[in-house]
């Protein structure tokens, strides 16, 4: 199973955790099945079109994924989800 890291504002859909074990093929599968587990997050994760919201990016073993959802995982992958940051 993926690990996914879980960034500190979206640990209230994870009772606090800041890193969960998620099975999926690919990024689609695991965020569908953190869903699952955790009701809200593709949400906060995706816009209705299925696209990433904005200001939301994914690293997989420590790169930027440019596939989007299709991105390939394994079993020993790491998926951190990387919020936008504010400021002026």
């Amino acid at each position: 199973m993926a690990e996914v890291w879980i960034p500190s504002l979206l640990q209230r859909l994870t009772n606090g955790e800041d890193k969960v074990r998620v099975s999926g093929r690919n990024l689609r599968e695991v965020i569908e099945n953190l869903d699952a587990r955790h009701p809200g997050m593709k949400a906060r994760l995706l816009d209705e079109q299925g696209n990433f919201q904005e200001g939301v990016a994914i690293a997989i073993d420590g790169e930027i994924s440019h596939l989007g959802l299709i991105e390939p995982l394994t079993e020993a992958s790491e998926v951190h989800i990387i919020p936008a940051i504010g400021g002026g």
